[in-house]
């Protein structure tokens, strides 16, 4: 079964972060940087063998989104600041982010 969609994704700049919420109460701040080292296209993890190839010391610390949409009522497209624009985050992939922050935290 699919991760239900956020009720609501918020871009706080000042604190470089993603604020995502599943329901009132219950939101998760996800890092500018983390979200952007995770992600799942085939520039950064290989087709073939499901492995990262994205080196997160290549990623810049002051990376931010430059423009955010949604691909149907699955997932969260972002243009980044380093001009990175080809991952699909899905609302599944944005729910195992939240558990691995909250893990870490």
């Amino acid at each position: 079964m699919s991760a239900a969609a956020p009720t609501a994704i918020r871009a706080l700049r000042t604190e470089s972060v993603f604020e995502v919420a599943w329901s009132p109460g219950q939101a998760v701040r996800l890092p500018f940087h983390f979200v952007r080292c995770l992600c799942p296209c085939a520039s950064c993890i290989d087709e073939i063998s499901g492995i990262r190839t994205l080196n997160p010391a290549d990623v810049p610390t002051d990376v931010t989104p430059v423009k955010l949409g949604f691909v149907g009522n699955y997932a969260l497209k972002i243009e980044w600041s380093d001009g990175h624009s080809t991952g699909l985050y899905t609302w599944d992939l944005l729910q195992e982010m939240a558990r691995e922050c909250l893990k870490s935290n």
